[in-house]
């Protein structure tokens, strides 16, 4: 039996102690994401005591080493950073305008984690975070492998949520990503969606009609893409799903799992387009992103996919990058 002596020493650094990173240490501690897990904010005292009242659980998940403060230098060592810190989207706020706030933090914040981490692999997870995982590129200089962003995996389990609930199975046995950007011009790869092996298209109900009309993918992919509008419109924000999902992204690089997850990261070449960081299915594991999958697409997939490319870079062009 392993034990936890055997495991490997993994220290896993998130940045932002609000809602999301907070939800992130609490998930990572639960799944055993790391041996080690620091919470920085600036914000120290928040820090500290977001981190305390995960660690007071300790006994009753994985026993990882929980810690949190306002000192850079807890960081120090980090095998991953996960950086959730950002301004927030005021009520009416562009989003444009949100990301060049976030584009300005990370400029002043990036170079401070990279001299106390400077092997770490680096993920975003503040939005917009396609265009943040570009700009973050350019600081760091780091490969593009090192550089990425959770991007649709979030969105990837809401579509699999959804459809598992229709056809009246586990989500475990539902096989569909959403790729493309992280916002409105994301979309499902519908021609490789598969529910046990049967695809989705072939799926019946239980009087042998077909379930998923391009009527009803289109509805599915629609409430996927909005379903965060909703959490945020009863609560105020989005924490729990998100912090589950980063925390098994930073576990498939901890644990070298070479999973496949659809995050984002710069692409070069992808189906012709470079320069762009879009979420396509990639092989994550130590190092970050050890392979990015051409994946078979169908003309409308093609199509969809250099649509989302166009109004990221019409994005990046307004931002000067």
């Amino acid at each position: 039996m392993t034990t936890a002596a055997d495991r490997p020493s993994t220290k896993l650094g998130i940045v932002g102690a609000g809602g999301v990173g907070s939800a992130m240490a609490y998930a990572a501690l639960i799944r055993g994401s790391a041996r080690e897990v620091v919470l920085y904010d600036i914000a120290a005292q928040r820090a500290e005591a977001e981190a305390l009242d995960i660690a007071h659980g300790s006994m009753f998940a994985s026993g990882t080493r929980v810690t949190g403060g306002g000192d850079l230098e807890m960081l120090r060592g980090s095998d991953m950073i996960v950086i959730t810190a950002g301004a927030k989207q005021r009520p009416g706020q562009p989003r444009l305008e949100l990301a060049e706030a976030n584009v300005r933090i990370l400029e002043a914040m990036l170079p401070g984690l990279m001299e106390q981490a400077p092997d770490a692999v680096y993920m975003l997870v503040t939005n917009p975070c396609d265009v943040l995982t570009v700009v973050a590129q350019k600081i760091s200089g780091l490969p593009s492998s090192r550089i990425l962003s959770s991007g649709t995996v979030l969105d990837s389990s809401r579509l699999r949520w959804l459809i598992s609930r229709e056809a009246d199975v586990a989500p475990s046995s539902v096989h569909s990503m959403i790729i493309g950007e992280h916002g409105d011009s994301e979309f499902p790869l519908w021609s490789q969606a598969n529910i046990g092996q049967v695809p989705v298209d072939r799926w019946t109900g239980p009087g042998g009609e077909a379930l998923f009309t391009e009527e009803r993918k289109a509805e599915l992919a629609e409430r996927a893409m909005r379903a965060a509008y909703q959490v945020i419109e009863g609560k105020g924000s989005t924490n729990y799903a998100i912090g589950l999902s980063g925390a098994r992204i930073a576990e498939a690089v901890l644990h070298g799992q070479d999973a496949v997850l659809p995050v984002s990261t710069v692409l070069d070449g992808y189906h012709g387009i470079s320069g762009i960081a879009l979420s396509v299915p990639s092989v994550v594991g130590f190092g970050g992103i050890r392979t990015v999958l051409e994946v078979p697409m169908d003309e409308r997939e093609e199509r969809l996919l250099h649509a989302s490319a166009e109004a990221l870079s019409a994005s990046l062009s307004t931002l000067g990058h």
